[in-house]
């Protein structure tokens, strides 16, 4: 009986991976060569090690962490507006700040009505390709709630209490081109998170493959 069960047994489909709104906890994007990209970047492989959620008035954002082979750990988010493009984010530390720019220019981000105007002064070896010469606040004090869900999958509580969202205010700032940028995260508490951000084409993930 055993036998015939298993000449009949239906083959196991492998999910196919198309698109990169689609990826899921383990599968694997790999980046192009493109000197467009930070030279850490280039033709790295990236696995997706968590799925979070941004949760703001009228849409909800989808946050991939990847983790590369040399343990560089990115944020990936699809921006959507006129076009879709890959908004890969670097976490970067005080010193990298200090080094980038004045601490009081820094500073007057937090300033109302958010309009500050930073200027690059040097790199950080961190930093060295992510970064611009100037940079524009467009974004103050913007309200958003962090999960550690999959929104896709997952419902959000909206209420409080141990499945409810960790409320943050989003500071932002671009570059005169719009391909970089830099996103500070304050959160309830007064920590406050910075990145490092860069808005690359779709077509900069050369391939793609499901871990399951």
């Amino acid at each position: 009986m055993s036998f015939f069960k298993n000449i009949f047994k239906k083959p196991v489909v492998q999910r196919k991976l198309n698109s990169a709104k689609d990826l899921k906890v383990n599968d694997i994007i790999v980046l192009t060569d493109s000197f467009a990209l930070p030279e850490a970047l280039r033709s790295q492989e990236f696995q997706v090690s968590a799925i979070n959620s941004y949760e703001f008035e009228f849409k909800t954002k989808t946050e991939w962490i990847l983790t590369g082979n040399n343990n560089m750990e990115l944020y990936l988010s699809l921006d959507v507006d006129d076009k879709t493009e890959l908004k890969f984010a670097l976490k970067i530390l005080h010193e990298d700040i200090e080094t980038l720019f004045d601490l009081d220019d820094f500073a007057s981000i937090f300033d109302e009505p958010g309009e500050a105007f930073l200027e690059r002064k040097n790199d950080s070896e961190i930093t060295q390709g992510w970064s611009s010469e100037q940079y524009q606040q467009d974004t103050y004090a913007k309200v958003a709630y962090f999960h550690r869900k999959d929104h896709r999958s997952e419902n959000l509580s909206a209420y409080e209490g141990k499945y409810s969202g960790e409320q943050l205010e989003l500071y932002v700032l671009h570059d005169q081109s719009q391909s970089r940028g830099i996103d500070v995260e304050v959160w309830q508490d007064g920590d406050t998170d910075v990145f490092l951000t860069l808005y690359r084409p779709l077509t900069d993930i050369v391939d793609m493959f499901p871990g399951s």
